[in-house]
């Protein structure tokens, strides 16, 4: 991958507001890209239709702009790229890699005595092999290989995952017809031309099935970053909407963003204005983090 070009990407899914931890998380991605001199792309992760609440994608796309962080070119939506998702599954398919698989939830947890990474269990490969008599598919897997999958974190370095074992066969498409995350995120970021993926540390146990996916679909792999999730001071939990984390006011915008930066392990920035708080931030990204090769 060349290290002369950068595409970044920030990818809220339209459950409700940007939160604090959306805001470091976006924030981390917006001065990624800045730094390097790179595009920096917004993209609605609107694909898990349940979760989405209405307008909500209109509130984030405000709230970013109001804070100052600017995105380039158009929006897209993953509602809208199911062609896309259907080119790589076929793909994926016609190759003998795809398999429909009966199992309820309920079925693999019964199935498994301990759970795997971040308490996910684990698919047990019931359907590898064909589907039990009498079952009918309800979800499609991607059928993966054995293997480590290595690859290094830009803020965490060395990082390996063997995906068979702790993962398995993980679905494409759900049970309720929609595209799986994984699925749709590997296709949309090579589709968008995205180099570098800047995005929370939930996201870690992601990345290695991401690669996995995309070497079997023959797509460039993004450079990766974690940066730290925020929690929230009293539980201990992460701010997130499941967690009912309350939505951040753009009414003081450098007091937000400060507060986000600050999140990401930084000092405290004084600014006049926004402007000149995301050129301070952007410099002091810099020289922490170079351009990546």
């Amino acid at each position: 991958m060349s290290g002369t070009v950068y595409v970044g990407r920030f990818a809220p899914s339209p459950s409700g507001p940007l939160h604090a931890g959306s805001l470091a998380a976006a924030l981390a991605s917006w001065l990624d890209a800045r730094a390097c001199s790179g595009r920096w792309l917004v993209r609605i992760e609107d694909v898990d239709a349940p979760r989405t609440v209405a307008s909500a994608d209109e509130c984030i796309l405000a709230q970013l702009r109001a804070l100052g962080l600017h995105w380039d070119g158009e929006v897209v939506w993953q509602s809208r790229r199911g062609d896309l998702y259907q080119r790589a599954f076929d793909s994926l398919a016609a190759r003998g890699l795809v398999y429909g698989c009966g199992c309820t939830r309920r079925d693999i947890a019964d199935s498994l005595s301990g759970a795997g990474m971040d308490g996910e269990r684990p698919y047990p490969g019931t359907c590898r092999n064909g589907l039990a008599s009498g079952r009918q598919a309800r979800a499609w897997r991607v059928r993966v290989l054995p293997g480590i999958e290595h690859f290094d974190d830009r803020w965490r370095g060395p990082q390996e995952q063997d995906v068979a074992c702790a993962v398995g066969d993980f679905v494409l498409k759900r049970a309720d017809g929609l595209w799986a995350y994984q699925l749709a995120v590997v296709v949309d970021d090579a589709e968008q031309g995205v180099t570098d993926v800047v995005r929370g540390a939930d996201l870690l146990g992601s990345t290695a099935r991401q690669r996995v996916l995309g070497r079997l679909l023959g797509l460039p792999l993004p450079r990766v970053m974690h940066v730290p999730l925020v929690v929230d001071p009293v539980t201990g939990l992460k701010m997130s909407k499941q967690n009912h984390a309350q939505a951040v006011g753009t009414d003081k915008p450098v007091s937000a963003l400060d507060a986000a930066w600050r999140s990401l392990g930084f000092s405290a920035l004084p600014a006049p204005d926004v402007p000149a708080f995301l050129a301070a931030a952007t410099a002091r990204w810099a020289r922490r983090f170079p351009m990546p090769k």
